[in-house]
């Protein structure tokens, strides 16, 4: 289940990290407005999002990219509740409320699955001390 959790996420991260690259405007409108440069931010998370996901694909880096990945989720919703509080339109439209919530479901079933991927490897990388 872990390695297919990892496989999933992985990939997942990859490509939506490359789209913030292909296409940046989509991403733009939800950056908060404090922190400024909308395009910088965008390219950032793009990058930190390939980083994460070619984490979770490699089995050796799995626990540092699950655990890393779940705090980047966190810190990421902050994009989401902007775009939900602000009523912030995508490509023209603006999500319903059930809408933003499933978002929220979806983060948090996310970053579920990243911190498992990271204990696992912890309790794998610890019965393999003990052997």
């Amino acid at each position: 289940v872990q390695s297919l959790f990892a496989l999933t996420l992985g990939p997942a991260f990859v490509w939506v990290g490359i789209q913030h690259f292909v296409n940046p405007a989509f991403f733009e409108p939800i950056v908060p407005a404090v922190l400024g440069n909308p395009l910088f931010w965008v390219y950032a998370s793009g990058g930190v999002e390939m980083a994460l996901g070619a984490g979770m694909i490699v089995q050796s880096s799995r626990r540092i990219a699950g655990y890393s990945t779940a705090a980047f989720l966190v810190i990421l919703y902050w994009a989401n509740l902007n775009m939900w509080l602000n009523e912030i339109p995508l490509s023209g439209t603006t999500f319903s409320t059930p809408a933003h919530i499933a978002r929220a479901v979806a983060q948090l079933v996310m970053i579920v699955m990243a911190v498992y991927i990271a204990q696992r490897f912890d309790t794998t990388e610890q019965e393999e001390k003990k052997v």
